[in-house]
């Protein structure tokens, strides 16, 4: 055995939801008594996709004596499980630049008479958006200045990524002491001042109350607003009806935290007018 870089699970944190599984295409993690495992050092190559989907924060990276990890067994379970999972694993170790494991992986599937995918990932397949697609990244401070960029161009708002509501973990580093912007995800497409009048300095969460789980929003945002110092909170919603599901849920997670912590809502029209 040697020392490297592995993932290490926090039992008392994982609650058993999985999210993590679909992004370790390897076969490193399974399910079991209820709780997600590491079942063996050789699938585990220490990359860490599967961090960004748990919404527990229940997964880091340790360094540990462990098995070396194999790459072309790895390629035994990712090859059955088709293109696009396959497609995504070699783009998850180009982007963590693992050369020499992405040059054992291409010759794996040559051998095997298994046609190496020349395109990217479909969206929704393979690491569904792990690894890199849902790394939890903060560039509110690294933003080019607005006179770098050609006057006729609106300069983005976003400071940090995930965005979405099951992406980010509630231990997000930009959580703390932030102003956070929960939007319904038709706001930003209706609402053309978006950027400007309601993302600038905010952290963003984006879900939608009518398609989406509400009672699974309902958890991740109290953990949210529990977790955190936060400066304020803000919901952007359309004006229908079914728009304004996430309302009471935020103002019950306010109210659990014992905290003050300022609310606002911001209604837009289904024509694009901010009414509220």
């Amino acid at each position: 055995m040697t020392k490297r870089k592995i993932i290490s699970i926090d039992e008392e944190r994982c609650n058993g939801c999985g999210l993590c599984i679909p992004n370790c295409p390897e076969g490193a993690l399974q399910m079991i008594d209820g709780k997600a495992r590491l079942i063996s050092d050789l699938f585990c190559d220490g990359l860490g996709a599967c961090i960004g989907e748990c919404p527990q924060g229940a997964i880091a990276i340790a360094e540990r004596e462990a098995q070396p990890y194999d790459e072309k067994k790895v390629m035994a379970n990712i090859a059955a499980q088709g293109p696009n999972v396959i497609a995504a694993h070699l783009e998850h170790l180009k982007g963590h630049g693992e050369k020499e494991y992405l040059k054992q992986a291409v010759e794996y599937l040559r051998q095997n008479g298994i046609e190496v995918p020349s395109r990217e990932p479909h969206a929704g397949h393979g690491h569904g958006g792990g690894c890199p697609g849902s790394a939890v990244k903060d560039f509110r401070d690294k933003k080019a200045p607005a006179a770098a960029r050609p006057s006729n161009r609106r300069q983005s708002q976003l400071g940090q990524w995930p965005v979405q509501i099951r992406l980010v973990p509630p231990r997000a580093p930009f959580l703390q002491d932030a102003d956070l912007l929960i939007a319904a995800d038709c706001v930003p497409f209706a609402y053309a001042d978006f950027h400007d009048d309601l993302l600038a300095g905010t952290v963003l969460l984006v879900g939608c109350p009518k398609l989406d789980d509400i009672e699974y929003y309902r958890e991740k945002i109290s953990e949210i607003i529990k977790t955190n110092d936060l400066r304020s909170v803000t919901y952007a919603h359309m004006e229908v009806p079914c728009c304004s599901g996430l309302t009471g849920v935020i103002q019950d997670a306010i109210a659990a935290s014992g905290r003050k912590i300022p609310f606002k809502e911001a209604v837009i029209s289904i024509k694009g007018e901010r009414i509220r």
